[in-house]
């Protein structure tokens, strides 16, 4: 899934290549994907694009007076191409999701692989029309975004500080991958409460949310939209590498599955050596 980095670089990545040019038109190809029907698509056609904004997860492409806004979901991704072919797409059972082009040739494909479609495509006059963008936490990298903001997030929480740093609601744009990454910088276990943070780790955590964060923007700066997943995933050091060695001290990245999703995690940097149980709801074996 894309997360804050990743939506971050293709939100830079359309500022350059969309601001100033036209729509010329746009083909909604999957049924699923567009979640709102006034204004119509079709308003976007022979309006130009403005400046793309980035909400969390979140991208809004100003086109004349309206907003495209997408959320990539789990298995979306926007793919820019240099040109199309003349014969406008078909909408079928494929990856394609939705079409955009632009007057004088190019411009952008959405697409979803898998199965479960949650691509979600809106038009709206204001991004914050959309629900999702208007429930969300402050963005971690804004500059009211400090240590007093953090540690107010985290009074009273009594979930586990993984799925804190997940919720939209709490914070926006940090997902499965970064939490991860988070965590292990921090040197903290995902399934410790976040109202049990004393001062001295909230200061800890706050800095590895931060730094996590910024280096991982820093690397996605001016990468190619097609190479942003393959740049996040490489960055990795402890997300999908199950059974490598953790980077920091050696020992074995070990992973707790979930109904749908699942965390990876080093013991010995983290939960002090000793594993989670691998089970929905678990606490650390005795």
């Amino acid at each position: 899934m894309p997360e804050l980095p990743e939506v971050e670089a293709l939100r830079e990545f359309l500022d350059e290549h969309l601001t100033g040019r036209v729509v010329e038109r746009v083909h909604p190809l999957a049924v699923s994907v567009l979640k709102t029907y006034e204004p119509p698509l079709t308003a976007l056609e022979g309006q130009p694009a403005g400046t793309t904004a980035r909400h969390g997860k979140f991208l809004a492409l100003r086109i004349g007076e309206l907003h495209l806004v997408t959320h990539l979901a789990r298995a979306g991704w926007l793919r820019w191409q240099d040109s199309f072919p003349e014969q406008p797409p078909r909408p079928g059972k494929g990856p394609l999701a939705l079409r955009l082009v632009l007057e004088g040739g190019g411009g952008f494909d959405l697409t979803e692989a898998g199965t479960q479609k949650r691509l979600a495509v809106y038009v709206v006059r204001d991004p914050q029309e959309v629900p999702g963008i208007a429930r969300l936490g402050p963005d971690p990298l804004a500059d009211a975004f400090d240590r007093d903001a953090f540690t107010a997030l985290l009074a009273g929480e009594r979930r586990q500080i993984k799925g804190v740093l997940r919720d939209q609601g709490v914070i926006a744009g940090i997902g499965n991958a970064y939490s991860d990454e988070i965590l292990h910088r921090a040197k903290v276990s995902p399934f410790k409460l976040a109202a049990s943070f004393d001062e001295g780790q909230v200061t800890h955590l706050y800095g590895a949310v931060q730094d996590t964060l910024r280096e991982a923007v820093a690397r996605s700066h001016g990468v190619a939209a097609g190479r942003l997943k393959a740049e996040k995933k490489s960055a990795m050091r402890v997300h999908g590498r199950e059974g490598e060695p953790c980077p920091v001290c050696g020992d074995t990245v070990r992973s707790v599955s979930f109904a749908d999703s699942s965390l990876q995690y080093c013991p010995t940097c983290q939960t002090g050596g000793k594993p989670l149980a691998d089970r929905r709801l678990s606490r650390l074996l005795k």
